[in-house]
């Protein structure tokens, strides 16, 4: 009688460990959903392990968020971090590698809302591989993707750490900047023909938070060309670029012809580090710290200041 009652003893310990073990296990194979940047619901049927970026800034926001090891393919220009650089690449010159990618069997695919090789990807969909479509907008939208990976990734502890520290800077330098006066800016993106930005994207959104005033920000293309005329008559007291080199101006100097335009008057033409303020990057808050500085430099350039 005793042996039995043992037996039994024993057999419902084990049945509890096992069901102990299998509890905690579960989570990390349970189906994990997000909403990405295009509204659309991605829902993973347990968390990516396989994951392919198609955009350079999708590429660090993956690795901020926990996941760098899981990437198994990118695209050209995926350079930050170093360890980037050892990925294998599926595209050149927006020419992607289909059956490459069909044949590394990635299970998420992460790529820019509006990238140039869509069409291309209509054939990936017939694979039924998941995508998950990123494009901030604003400053503040860089941390909420960051974390969102992190729930597609099962990867929440890393990701939620480094939205959080994102978050504190963001709100450190609207503390610092937003509150000062205006500054009138004009930026650059191309110089033959001149290219803009218009209000809605990630840097005019930096150069609010700075306490600046984007001059084209309520026209209606995202990336409008604009004329010399058009740049003279809103003249504006700083003009920025971005430039791989960082050169002192870079792409401005076509501007130092027009010495009655106030940028010039004063100086104030400012080339920054194109990977810090083109990419939609958890690097982009390093950027947005460069626009503030520039922008406070303008200020003390003021008569009087």
């Amino acid at each position: 009688m005793q042996r039995q009652i043992k037996r039994q003893v024993w057999c419902a310990l084990a049945f509890t460990l096992v069901f102990a073990f299998s509890c905690i296990a579960l989570p990390s194979h349970a189906a994990v959903s997000v909403q990405d940047d295009s509204g659309n619901i991605v829902t993973l049927a347990q968390p990516a392990q396989r994951i392919i970026s198609l955009a350079p800034h999708a590429t660090e926001l993956i690795f901020a968020a926990g996941g760098g090891d899981r990437i198994v393919a990118t695209v050209d220009y995926s350079d930050y971090p170093a360890a980037a650089l050892k990925i294998p690449r599926v595209s050149s010159n927006q020419q992607l590698d289909i059956e490459k990618i069909v044949s590394l069997k990635p299970d998420l695919i992460v790529l820019s809302l509006h990238d140039n090789t869509a069409r291309q990807l209509q054939s990936i969909r017939a694979f039924g591989i998941p995508f998950f479509f990123t494009e901030p907008k604003k400053l503040n939208a860089i941390p909420d993707s960051i974390e969102r990976l992190g729930v597609l990734m099962h990867t929440e502890p890393v990701a939620n750490q480094v939205a959080a520290a994102e978050r504190i800077e963001l709100k450190r330098l609207e503390k610092t900047y937003s509150g000062l006066p205006k500054v009138r800016v004009f930026y650059q993106v191309w110089g033959k023909p001149i290219y803009t930005l218009n209000g809605d994207n990630f840097l005019s959104d930096a150069i609010r938070l700075c306490g600046g005033e984007n001059i084209f920000a309520s026209l209606p293309a995202s990336a409008p060309v604009v004329g010399i005329e058009s740049v003279l008559l809103e003249n504006p007291e700083v003009m920025m670029t971005g430039d791989r080199q960082a050169k002192t101006s870079g792409g401005l100097g076509m501007w130092k012809a027009y010495s009655n335009l106030l940028a010039v008057r004063r100086d104030n033409l400012f080339s920054l580090d194109a990977d810090l303020i083109n990419r939609a990057g958890p690097r982009l808050l390093k950027g947005a710290a460069l626009v503030c500085e520039k922008l406070q430099l303008a200020r003390s350039r003021r008569p009087g200041s």
